[in-house]
């Protein structure tokens, strides 16, 4: 299926492009999200009327993304969970819970945008996470993991 990119899509394209996909990612995720339209003449010349409007909106949700980048940047969290004697945790953290403890510090952050590379963290420790705040900014953090008895 044909489709136009509204909006940047990773590893797809960019705002305008028209892409071939296949048409259960075009009918199922993209269209319902609002990342993309069918490829008509009635689609792509509303979306040549409405492009400056469509990168202005882009531009200002990205500037957004980089002030929440800017505080974000060098942040250390602390978690403390239940852990055993030899230092691995009873149960896990998660992105839902480091989301809700940078929310609780007073950054917003959703459970989809806290990106962890190795899965949940499941021992005491020091360990690297990505917060993709938009498909251009992603903020490296460090969250620590302590154990509580």
């Amino acid at each position: 299926m044909q489709i136009i990119l509204m909006e940047k899509v990773v590893n797809l394209g960019t705002l305008g492009d028209v892409v071939k996909v296949k048409d259960g990612y075009a009918r199922n995720f993209l269209i319902p999200q609002g990342k993309a339209k069918r490829a008509t003449s009635a689609n792509l010349k509303f979306f040549e009327e409405k492009r400056a409007e469509l990168e202005k909106a882009q531009a200002a949700t990205l500037a957004a993304a980089q002030a929440r980048a800017e505080k974000l940047a060098d942040y250390a969290l602390v978690v403390s969970q239940k852990a055993g004697m030899d230092g691995r945790l009873f149960g896990s953290v998660t992105n839902a819970d480091i989301a809700e403890a940078l929310n609780k510090n007073g950054f917003e952050v959703a459970k989809a945008e806290v990106r962890m590379p190795n899965g949940p963290l499941k021992a005491i420790g020091e360990f690297p996470v990505s917060i993709a705040l938009h498909t251009d900014v992603v903020v490296d953090i460090n969250v620590t993991v302590q154990g509580e008895r």
